[in-house]
Order: structure tokens, then C-alpha cells, then sequence
């Protein structure tokens, strides 16, 4: 009654029949179930059809080299389309120096917050960022969610981590949000840095990560000095 659709029209939505239901339909019927602003972007995604080949680039464009560099000593990384790991700098390799080592389909941030045993003691707090972390990836990934990449990761990840192939199926979707990210690392410390993402405009389907300096704390220069100690 509040989406303005009938019982039947919704039954049968609920249960995939084939029928048409328009951008505006999908809108009322998302803000009647109270979805936020990234709920209702994800459930207009899922009407569309999913893309089986991304163009994007397999090598990191050497301009996003370069502004890797330039955010030293900030730990920062660039991510592809299903969130594999196209690139960093020295200062994430010192943050995980394992990020080197994976080969594909590991080399991917997901199964490095998910599957790597590691990630659990160096991230405090690791729950909370982990389910933060899946509800922004199936947001930033429903374009590709049918291709076969995409079903190699998540059938890996499912058989991986238990809380992957438990928490997955609950289709929590969010935008990403700024937000601080502690670690414990085993030479510098107690780590504090502030998340933040962008998307670079030459190159849509990649995003770089930094996880930059808070003002007044010196967790990037510690990580630069004393990672040599491990």
C-alpha cells in the first residue's frame, strides 16, 4: 500500500516472475522498505543487465603510479573492477608485505579481509570492518556480479572463510563511507589511519584507496621506519 502497488503485482515480484517493474516502481517500493540512499542505487543495479567484460586496465596506468607515490608515506593502493589489487605503494607493502606474494585470484582485497588469518590480528576490530568492507563490495560490484571472475571469487571466498559464506548470503549493499581504520602492527604499533577512497575520472572502473594521516599523529612515519624491524 505504500510502494502504491497491488498485492499480486508485489507477490509476484517477490517470487521473479516476469514482469516489468519500472525505475519509479522500484524507487517506491525501496523507500516503503525504508532503504537508504545506497539500498535504493543497488536495487535499481539489479534490474539492469550484468556486464561479462570490464574495460578496465590489468596494469596500473602509470599516472595512478605516480599519485600512488605522491600520497608517501600514506599506505594506498588501487583496486579493479572486482576489487583485485592492480597496484600500490611502498608504504602498503610495509603496512602488508604479503600483498606482494598473492597471485590471482588472491591478490584481491576481499580475500585478504576475508580469507588471510593474518588480517584478522592486524586489523582491530576486524568484524566490524570486514562486514562494512562485503556490504561496499557488493554495492561497487552489482555491474559484474554475473561475470565469471565474479563467480570464482565468491565461490573461493564461500569456501574459505566461514563468515564470508555466512554474512554473503544476508545481501547487505552500502555506499562507502570515510572512516578511521586502526591496525596493530607487529613493529610500528598501534596504527591509526583515516579510509578514503577515489575514482579516477580517465579510468571509472578503478578506485584508489589511501589511508591517510590523522593531523597530529605520526602513524606513517612510524610505519616507515620501524617496518624494517619484522
Amino acid at each position: 500500500m505504500l510502494a502504491g502497488v497491488s498485492l499480486t503485482w508485489y507477490t509476484w515480484l517477490e517470487q521473479g516472475r516476469r514482469i516489468n517493474a519500472s525505475h519509479d516502481v522500484l524507487l517506491a517500493i525501496g523507500r516503503a522498505l525504508r532503504l537508504n540512499e545506497a539500498g535504493l542505487e543497488h536495487i535499481i543495479s539489479l534490474t539492469e543487465p550484468g556486464t561479462e567484460a570490464v574495460d578496465a586496465p590489468t596494469e596500473l596506468p602509470n599516472a595512478l603510479s605516480r599519485l600512488l607515490d605522491a600520497l608517501m608515506p600514506a599506505p594506498a593502493y588501487v583496486l579493479g573492477p572486482h576489487w583485485e589489487f592492480v597496484g600500490w605503494n611502498a608504504a602498503q607493502e610495509q603496512l602488508y608485505p604479503r600483498i606482494a606474494q598473492l597471485e590471482p585470484p588472491r591478490q584481491n582485497l576481499l580475500w585478504v579481509l576475508f580469507a588471510d588469518e593474518a588480517t584478522r590480528s592486524l586489523i582491530i576490530d576486524w568484524d566490524i570492518h570486514a562486514r562494512q568492507a562485503l556490504a561496499e563490495f557488493r554495492s561497487a560490484t552489482s555491474s559484474v556480479r554475473h561475470d565469471p571472475a565474479m563467480n570464482e571469487l565468491i565461490d573461493l571466498l564461500s569456501a574459505e572463510s566461514g563468515e564470508f559464506a555466512k554474512w554473503w548470503p544476508e545481501h547487505d549493499v552500502s555506499g562507502f563511507e570515510t572512516r578511521l581504520r586502526r591496525f596493530q602492527h607487529p613493529a610500528a604499533g598501534e596504527l591509526t589511519f583515516q579510509y578514503q577512497q577515489l575514482t579516477p575520472a580517465e579510468w571509472p572502473n578503478l578506485r584508489v584507496v589511501a589511508q591517510l594521516s590523522i593531523p597530529g599523529d605520526d602513524s606513517a612515519e612510524r610505519l616507515a621506519v620501524r617496518h624494517y624491524l619484522v
